[in-house]
């Protein structure tokens, strides 16, 4: 990954490691709430809502190469239960751990020699810039891993009813009568039958009433 670059301060999630220091086995704890980033979670499905109370334990430690940061998010994510398709709520807790890089030291905390230009050993690292680094990309990563990827209300959830869309849930006695589609067509002709018959003997007691009048 590049170098960030012109990290703000102000954002919730750029963290100042200045106070820690460069030497190795120091160690600082923070604890932080801000409001949810949008579009944090799986898409569609659930995540926590933009400005959502989103709680940050977080524990840096300071090792050669960079700062090691270990930590925990808490918020209440929101979805839909992909079975009855009811609006569900549950409490999140997502755990990660990720080195930042000194962009001046190699993976042994020694000061490069001189700059090298790899892009492909730079891609997965994350860097520390001017003392800061941005945990945004971490969250992300770890509230998707830590997420249902097919949220369910509850685990015996029946879902909806193939047929007329009912929730099984709310009538645990919901059933269709099974009809054997063999003998599907002669109903509809017995039916038709019937409907027949009626429509004769209405003419029939139309034709009497008709003889009687005169």
């Amino acid at each position: 990954m590049a170098l960030n670059t012109r990290l703000d301060h102000r954002n919730p999630l750029v963290f100042d490691t200045h106070e820690l220091g460069r030497r190795p086995g120091a160690l600082q704890r923070s604890t932080r709430t801000i409001d949810a980033p949008k579009d944090l979670g799986i898409q569609d499905v659930i995540g926590v809502p933009e400005g959502a109370p989103l709680e940050l334990e977080l524990r840096l430690e300071s090792v050669m190469e960079g700062v090691l940061v270990t930590g925990t998010a808490r918020a209440s994510a929101k979805g839909e239960c992909v079975r009855c398709l009811e609006p569900l709520e549950q409490q999140l807790e997502a755990d990660f751990q990720e080195m930042f890089s000194y962009p001046d030291a190699d993976d042994r905390g020694r000061p490069k020699a001189e700059p090298v230009d790899d892009a492909e050993e730079d891609e997965d690292r994350l860097f520390i810039e001017d003392g800061l680094f941005d945990l945004e990309p971490v969250l992300r990563d770890a509230v998707v891993l830590a997420l249902p990827m097919q949220p369910v209300c509850q685990d015996d959830c029946p879902g909806l009813c193939s047929e007329c869309g009912a929730r099984l849930a709310d009538d645990p006695d919901h059933h269709h009568d099974a009809v054997d589609i063999r003998w599907a067509a002669l109903q509809g002709l017995a039916g038709s039958l019937e409907d027949g018959e009626k429509d004769d003997m209405s003419g029939a007691e139309a034709g009497v009433d008709e003889k009687q009048e005169k």
